[in-house]
């Protein structure tokens, strides 16, 4: 355990986990998160889960390594639909598209229901998981991003509750980000800022006036643009 070191990306998403309890890591992979979290009194226990037999056997190997059979179970588990109610306090999902996330949370949802918290980190589609949260009865409490070899990550911690984001903007980019002036959102805010501009100044250079098509994509893409704009202004105040 002493020697295991989290990537930056999995030590923010095990940062976010708060219960105390139980966490059913949803799609396991080698398990070095439920690990950590069990090594450092973290999480009391885990039950680590995957569809696929190959991961579960990399993370028995590594839960047994780490001398935490006792402590951490694995199951082999088409999402959430392994765990039984109650049986969890902490929902950890990762490495997958927002789409598959949503997919899950919804296959299982009275088991959802039944947790404390859920420590998500969708790679893609993230405005999708954010409106299965408060349209399912969860408000985000948390959001923190990371940069990762080039690559960014978005980590929500949702509790029970009510809320609901004032506009779209909340929800594709990030109420809790954008309120805290995150300087990760930011740096992202400025990449899409420059792609989205580039692919503008190609759409006016190809006379694309008279492709109705092309004139529709340039009005949505200059919209998205002027957003994040405004968008890294108000983080930049």
């Amino acid at each position: 355990m002493s020697k295991l070191k989290l990537s930056e990306r999995l030590y923010c998403i095990a940062s976010n986990v708060k219960s105390g309890g139980i966490v059913a890591d949803i799609g396991c992979d080698h398990a070095f998160t439920s690990i950590y979290l069990v090594g450092k009194k973290l999480a009391k226990g885990a039950v680590a889960m995957d569809i696929n037999e190959e991961p579960l056997k990399r993370a028995k190997e590594h839960i047994s390594g780490c001398g935490m059979d006792g402590r951490i179970v694995t199951r082999l588990s088409d999402g959430a639909k392994e765990l039984g109610r109650g049986e969890a306090d902490t929902i950890l999902i990762s490495g997958m598209g927002g789409a598959l996330v949503v997919k899950i949370l919804s296959e299982s949802i009275d088991i959802i229901k039944g947790t404390k918290e859920l420590v998500l980190s969708p790679q893609s589609e993230i405005y999708l998981v954010r409106h299965f949260l408060h349209d399912n009865g969860f408000k985000i409490v948390n959001e923190d991003m990371v940069k990762e070899q080039g690559k960014f990550y978005v980590v929500i911690r949702a509790v029970p509750g009510i809320q609901h984001f004032a506009d779209k903007t909340g929800y594709i980019y990030g109420e809790f980000l954008i309120n805290n002036k995150n300087q990760v959102l930011k740096e992202y805010l400025v990449k899409e800022h420059k792609r989205t501009g580039a692919v503008l100044r190609k759409l006016s250079g190809e006379n694309s006036s008279k492709n109705t098509a092309a004139v529709l994509r340039s009005a949505v893409l200059k919209e998205e643009h002027d957003t994040i704009e405004k968008l890294i202004k108000k983080i930049s105040l």
